[in-house]
């Protein structure tokens, strides 16, 4: 492999680990602090944030974990790995991550080893949990299983239905995730393919943010970058990322949007006729008409409350500008806030307000091509079933 060679895998799991476990070990017993003034509110109990415990298996372990790799247990394909569930010795469910055999792609090889390092500095409770790595007999990594699959799998599943609770608390949850990825973990991060497939949900449907395949550092002393090719998921891009390739903090925010408008209507990203959701949602959302995005299935069972800020904060989301966007700091303020929304703080000038309107967000579906790859959409995750 001309990345990473074995021997230095092996040694960066070895030799740096004490001090790293350090240094994250600081990072976790800050963070509650840190969220109290970044979102104005301490965090649940559930937020303590747990140290990494994340180690190098064996191939005879996750071997025997997964039944021999049987397609039995294949809970997820893609176009460069495959997950199946296991049982560990100890009685652990894991879900083990494999990059194909037929993947012989350097690139999705360094993005395979990019997820290792980049998992490997996360320490927090809505963020999926590396538990480790094999590097025996191929590339894996070791997750912990998510009973109730991803986010995706649980809206657009015809056979079950989603409370308005449940909704609000994977939109928090989420939001928290991301908070952190972009301000308290000791590297910033920026995963650039937040999606509903992406966002997985524990027994107690706590949201884990999850596949960082295609995320970035940035360091503290930029503001933003640009990437080559453009990747990321149809009707998640945000249009100055799909336009220019200029990545930062805010394309996040605008692909969380989407994910808010998606916990709301039950609508997929892009409909049967290619219209992006939040395409179809803006025009509702600047008449301030929220209950027409409303979740048919869900009737009148709904906090209107919570309806009113998360989907405010949709709104703020989507900008085609970034400079309005709001950061995942106030877009916790808004969903979290007891306080009436100081809506006059998000008011654009007229000029922006105009361009808003020209762009229509039209611009960025109809210029999309087979160019714009797409990420796996339910890897490390199976359905309640």
């Amino acid at each position: 492999m001309r990345y990473i060679r074995t021997a230095s895998l092996k040694r960066l799991f070895s030799l740096k680990r004490q001090s790293f476990d350090e240094e994250i070990s600081r990072e976790c017993d800050n963070n509650s602090e840190e969220n109290k003034a970044t979102t104005g509110t301490a965090p649940p109990p559930t937020e303590n944030l747990r140290k990494p415990t994340w180690k190098c298996f064996s191939y005879e372990e996750i071997f025997a974990a997964t039944n021999g790799f049987s397609s039995d247990n294949m809970v997820g394909k893609g176009g460069f790995a495959e997950v199946y569930k296991g049982v560990l010795e100890d009685g652990q469910a894991i879900a083990v991550k494999r990059l194909s055999k037929s993947a012989n792609d350097e690139r999705k090889e360094k993005e395979f080893l990019t997820e290792i390092g980049t998992l490997g500095h996360v320490c927090h409770p809505n963020v999926t949990a590396l538990l480790g790595c094999c590097i025996d007999n191929g590339l894996y990594l070791i997750f912990q299983f998510s009973s109730k699959g991803s986010v995706a799998s649980l809206l657009h599943d015809e056979k079950l239905s989603v409370d308005w609770k449940t909704r609000h608390k994977i939109a928090v949850g989420s939001a928290r995730g991301l908070h952190y990825l972009h301000k308290n973990c000791p590297r910033r991060i920026i995963h650039r393919d937040i999606k509903a497939s992406n966002v997985l949900l524990t027994a107690d449907f706590e949201p884990q943010i999850s596949d960082f395949g295609l995320a970035k550092w940035l360091p503290s002393q930029w503001t933003h970058h640009s990437i080559a090719p453009i990747e990321g998921t149809f009707g998640h891009l945000a249009p100055e990322y799909f336009m220019h390739g200029v990545v930062d903090e805010k394309t996040d925010v605008f692909a969380f949007g989407v994910l808010l408008l998606e916990l709301i209507s039950g609508k997929k990203p892009v409909d049967g006729s290619h219209q992006s959701l939040h395409s179809w949602a803006k025009p509702i959302l600047n008449i301030v008409e929220f209950k027409e995005l409303i979740d048919p299935s869900l009737g009148n069972d709904y906090d209107t409350t919570q309806l009113s800020r998360l989907a405010f904060a949709a709104s703020l989301c989507i900008r085609a500008s970034p400079i309005w966007r709001p950061s995942m700091s106030e877009v916790l303020e808004v969903i979290l806030m007891e306080e009436e929304i100081d809506k006059e703080k998000w008011k654009m000038p007229e000029e922006e307000e105009d361009q808003e309107e020209f762009w229509g967000f039209e611009d960025l579906e109809s210029e999309c091509d087979s160019s714009c790859s797409t990420s796996l959409h339910e890897l490390i995750s199976t359905s309640s079933s």
